[in-house]
């Protein structure tokens, strides 16, 4: 049988079938074709990567310096610069103590190794298995989160390069590392990182921190102490266990357990090392200060932290140039102040002082203590748990009620029983007083606990807190006790310094700051540290404040820091203390008047200074004025010869704030009339627009008697004026004695303007004849307490006699006197009762022409009287008549 034939249809259909079947074979074949693709183009990126990064990494190899054996054994110095530009202190390989390999304990070799790179023996220079780490980490967290360097690279680092993570460092220390592998054995290179480590502050090497640390040979040091002094290298500042116990002791355990985990100490070992309290052991003040320090330790100090605080705690292994604000001068004036014993009251008393420039907000100076030396514990800066007292008053109240609520000085504020909110206890004034209703001002300067609570709840906790913060001062809570410094809110005196401040700054507040930058040791590299001003608060706050605060240095009653004051100088300041709690008084024992802590915070327009004054145990109270004073008296001796040789400006009026003269306890604030007494007549600051306009009305004019029986008279010659007058004095109502009374005398010419004679307290009055001819009302005003009486008065001629009505005599014709008998001559006086006083007086002098001169008059009684007794002196010899003078006869 035949096979049968496909159709036309049959084949075409078998045709698509079989093409429908090899279409997945060719779509695999195009996949595995692009994969090729892809795969042997990575390939040849991968290639030409990796001969790039090596060329990269050979220029970089290259350029690497050479290994210099000096700089591998010892540390590269830094320098520290002062504000002019000079070296103050240079830090390295001073005081050093060097430690051969064979002379390290095995299990301080194990502690580092195991904390710092358990395969250092293994690897040479190079640690793959951790570089691998490091690197997923950075894909992880980004470049630079972690790192790989074994202690080789940590030693070259330290050596040679400067402190950047850069591709460009990383090949070289890769580099350098595999060379000083090459060229130094195992043991040498970790005696190098051993010696030139920085261990904390200027401390460098484990050998002397061994010493410094607990003034023991490396040989007799415990286990956990070696686990501690490991531990210190990768945050020397940050776990020292001096300064930062809590930070330390979690290090020191790190340690440990990486020493467990690595299999160089038992569990039973770990554990117990763990049980050790790590300030166990530690060594005192006197072995620490044995070790040489710089020059200006306590600043020295503030500077090494603010290194830490920016992440340049380690720099200083590296040989940088660190920038300061460091004044000398200043910083001098501190320490001679300082260590002086005569200037405290007590051997053991201690304090803290900070200087900061009133406009940037640089530290100048540091007082870390007395005799500081190279301590530990520097209470300028480290001093952060203490609670201020009243020096929080006006950064937690009247600041922000300013601020916020633009109060004025002169609101009027009570002092009187109060207790905290939502409790039982009272609020209670240093002298266990309470004074009633007062202004602002007064209940700031004279320091009252009431108004300062009441003034916080008015402002808000949240506002206070949101003002303090722009001032520099982190406040988790702001509680009432914290308006008079007793809660929660701690600060420094440099903190303190510096918020202070920007009161003196027109309300710019710049963080304080030691340095202005670092140079790494290419000497190109820098890095700046100054931070930028904020505008903290209006300038009207700034001023106001200010203003109330000179009160506090005042001689006003009740001013609180009157001892601080420096003659001539524009200061502002406040004073502050703090208080034991109950149970403190009876644990402790104290007496009733103690306290634990003494502040002074004030500034001119150059220097901000704060210092805190007590005792290093809080057990030991500060128990008389000599003590609580003791910071007064700092400042004044520390800003006084700090100002001594330069300008200081005084602080300046806004055009934001006014003045005006207001009635003190009105409520609201309304401007003294002309009738408010003058203890209650107040000047006082506004912020602009918010001043008074209505006048009291509480106080009406009293009832003055006028003054009477005024009179006025020329003298002999006319050249002054004699007035006298009499009144009846206005009695005070508690005292039933004559109130304090002025006389204001004028005179008032006919037609013509007003001339104050003269004020006086008596009740007559002599002054110059400066007035012209003409007719006179002579008037007197008695004043109390600035209230005014009608005016007393009497009329009153000034006449002077022309020149020609003096005549000349005739020698041809000699005036010849007529004999006056004694009745004619009271005639002729009595009828000079009506004429002029002085004119009378020459009239009896003259004899006979007395009567005609008295005619001349047509006032004053008392001159007719002396006529009369001109008139009864006994008759003179007559003598030949005279010819009358036609002049004087006409005048008649």
């Amino acid at each position: 049988m035949s096979e049968r034939r496909q159709t036309r249809g049959e084949h075409q259909k078998a045709l698509a079938q079989k093409n429908k079947k090899k279409a997945p074979k060719a779509t695999k074949s195009s996949t595995k074709v692009w994969l090729k693709r892809i795969v042997l183009t990575i390939l040849i990126i991968g290639i030409v990567g990796l001969v790039g990064g090596a060329g990269v990494f050979a220029y970089y190899a290259s350029t690497a310096p050479e290994l210099d054996e000096d700089l591998l054994k010892d540390p590269v110095s830094s320098e520290f610069y002062d504000k002019n530009g000079e070296i103050f202190a240079t830090i390295g390989a001073e005081n050093r103590k060097y430690v051969k390999y064979e002379d390290i304990p095995e299990d301080m070799i194990n502690a580092i190794l195991a904390t710092e790179d358990v395969r250092f023996f293994k690897h040479h220079g190079m640690d793959f298995y951790r570089l691998g780490g490091a690197i997923l980490a950075n894909f992880r967290d980004g470049f630079g989160a972690q790192g790989a360097s074994t202690l080789t690279q940590q030693v070259v680092k330290n050596s040679f390069l400067q402190n950047e993570k850069k591709l460009k460092r990383k090949a070289q220390e890769a580099w350098l590392a595999f060379q000083l592998e090459r060229k130094y054995s195992k043991e040498e290179i970790f005696e190098m990182y051993f010696n030139k480590m920085l261990m904390s502050g200027r401390i460098y090497g484990f050998g002397t921190a061994a010493q410094y640390f607990y003034g023991k040979e490396l040989k007799d040091l415990s286990l956990d102490e070696e686990a501690l002094l490991a531990g210190l290298v990768q945050r020397p500042n940050a776990y020292n266990p001096l300064k930062n116990p809590e930070l330390a002791e979690k290090r020191r355990n790190t340690v440990l357990g990486l020493m467990y985990q690595h299999g160089k100490i038992t569990k039973a070992e770990m554990e117990e090392a763990k049980k050790v309290d790590v300030q166990a052991g530690l060594s005192d003040d006197a072995t620490r200060q044995s070790f040489a320090g710089s020059k200006y330790d306590a600043f020295l100090d503030i500077v090494i932290n603010e290194l830490e605080k920016n992440g340049d705690g380690s720099a200083m292994a590296e040989g940088i140039k660190v920038y300061t604000t460091l004044d000398p001068n200043a910083q001098q004036i501190v320490e001679n102040i300082m260590n002086d014993d005569s200037n405290f009251p007590t051997e053991k008393i201690e304090s803290g002082v900070a200087v900061v420039d009133t406009k940037t907000g640089q530290i100048q100076a540091v007082g870390g203590g007395r005799n500081y030396g190279n301590r530990t514990f520097n209470y300028a800066d480290d001093l952060k748990i203490n609670h201020p007292g009243s020096t929080m008053k006006p950064l937690l109240d009247y600041g922000p009620a300013i601020e916020y609520l633009k109060w004025s000085t002169g609101k009027t504020l009570v002092d009187d029983p109060m207790k905290y909110t939502d409790t039982n206890q009272t609020i209670t004034n240093w002298d266990g007083k309470y004074l009633g209703a007062m202004t602002v001002r007064k209940a700031l300067y004279a320091s009252r606990n009431v108004p300062a609570v009441k003034t916080f709840k008015e402002v808000g906790a949240d506002k206070a807190k949101e003002f303090i913060g722009r001032l520099g001062i982190e406040a988790e809570n702001a509680y009432e006790t914290d308006a008079i410094g007793g809660g929660d809110i701690t600060m420094s005196p440099i903190q303190m310094a510096a918020s202070y401040a920007a009161f003196g700054n027109n309300g710019v507040y710049t963080d304080p700051y030691s340095i202005t930058k670092i140079v790494y040791r290419d000497g190109k590299s820098s890095k700046d540290y100054t931070p930028k001003p904020t505008v903290a608060m209006e300038d009207y706050t700034a001023y106001m404040v200010t203003d109330m605060l000179r009160d506090v240095v005042s001689n006003k009653p009740d001013a609180s820091g009157t001892a601080a004051n420096v003659s001539g100088l524009d200061i502002a300041g406040k004073t502050g203390t703090t208080n034991y709690s109950k149970d403190e008084f009876n644990k402790y024992n104290l007496p009733d008047t103690s306290v634990p802590d003494s502040w002074f915070a004030g500034y001119t327009t150059n220097y901000s200074i704060a210092i805190w004054s007590g005792y290093e145990k809080r057990s030991d109270p500060i128990t008389t004025w000599d003590e609580r004073r003791l910071p007064q008296h700092l400042f004044k001796n520390i800003m006084k010869d700090l100002s001594a040789n330069i300008e200081t400006a005084r602080f300046k009026k806004p055009s934001s704030v006014v003045e005006a003269t207001i009635e003190v306890g009105s409520s609201p604030l309304k401007l003294a009339s002309d009738y408010t007494p003058s203890e209650l007549r107040q000047t006082e600051l506004f912020v602009r627009g918010t001043e008074p306009t209505e006048v009291s009305n509480e106080y009406e004019a009293p009832e003055l008697s006028t003054p009477y029986n005024v009179s006025a008279s020329l003298d002999l010659a006319g050249q002054s004026i004699n007035i006298g007058w009499e009144h009846d004095a206005i009695l005070d109502p508690e005292t039933d004695e004559p109130m304090a009374t002025t006389f204001e005398v004028s005179a008032t010419r006919e037609g013509g303007e007003t001339v104050v004679l003269g004020t006086t307290d008596k009740k007559d009055l002599t002054v110059s004849n400066t007035l012209e001819d003409g007719n006179y009302t002579i008037s007197v005003v008695a004043i109390v307490d600035g209230t005014r009486s009608e005016p007393g008065t009497t009329s009153f001629e000034i006449s002077s006699m022309p020149d020609e009505d003096l005549g000349t005599e005739d020698p041809d014709n000699p005036d010849i006197e007529q004999p006056t008998p004694p009745d004619q001559g009271n005639g002729e006086d009595n009828g000079n009762n009506n004429g002029n006083g002085n004119n009378g007086n020459n009239g009896n002098n003259n004899g006979g022409n007395n009567g005609n001169n008295g005619n001349n008059g047509n006032t004053g009684n008392g001159t007719g009287n002396n006529g009369n007794d001109a008139g009864s002196q006994p008759p003179v010899t007559p003598t030949d008549p005279v010819v009358p003078n036609q002049e004087n006869d006409s005048e008649q």
